[in-house]
């Protein structure tokens, strides 16, 4: 099977996950390039990726919701009948576009995004559509796996779960490459300055 990316061999969380990131743009960064971020600015991006300062650390909501993925992995198995497993991807066009994802089909050909907070799945099973803010983060891995559709999961224990199918937004995407690759060249610039 012909893809338009590569399977990085890297355990998410690891040291070397972590190092791994640093060398180029993953598909959390997106939606800060792009400006849709209400937590985070470019400039404090930039700051991050050349290590100026630290990547925001982890909270307690964010712990819970690494806590869930694989109970909501096994949930988004049993309601898809999809096999899927964690994976990082590099787009064999832009070796610095890469995403940790967390579910690719074992066939290749579905990728999914699990998302396991209180206010995420709110917003996304009241409005039945992805919160602003993570579709930068969404458009950003099917640019990496040339996908049609991504599967955008919602999950919390107790509450029905709600899964979303949301189409590549090609128009979207040729910005967001601009915006990333004019990004990582700054990032570039300053590394060899």
């Amino acid at each position: 099977m012909d893809t338009q990316y590569i399977i990085v061999d890297l355990q998410q969380g690891s040291p070397e996950w972590h190092t791994w990131r640093s060398t180029g743009i993953g598909a959390s960064d997106a939606p800060t390039i792009m400006g849709e971020n209400p937590w985070k600015s470019p400039a404090r991006l930039f700051s991050e990726k050349i290590g100026d300062v630290n990547p925001f650390a982890s909270n307690a909501a964010m712990a819970r919701g690494t806590d869930l993925e694989p109970e909501a992995r096994k949930r988004y198995q049993s309601i898809s009948k999809v096999h899927v497993v964690p994976a990082c991807l590099q787009s064999k066009k832009y070796e610095w576009q890469i995403a940790s994802v967390d579910g690719l089909a074992v066939d290749g050909e579905l990728v999914v995004e699990i998302k396991c907070g209180d206010s995420v799945y709110q917003k996304t099973s009241s409005t039945r559509q992805v919160p602003g803010y993570y579709f930068g983060q969404l458009q950003h891995i099917l640019a990496v796996t040339g996908f049609p559709y991504i599967d955008f999961f919602c999950y919390l224990p107790g509450l029905p779960e709600v899964n979303l199918r949301i189409e590549r937004n090609d128009r979207y995407i040729k910005r967001l490459n601009i915006a990333e690759e004019s990004f990582w060249n700054r990032i570039l610039r300053h590394r060899q300055a």
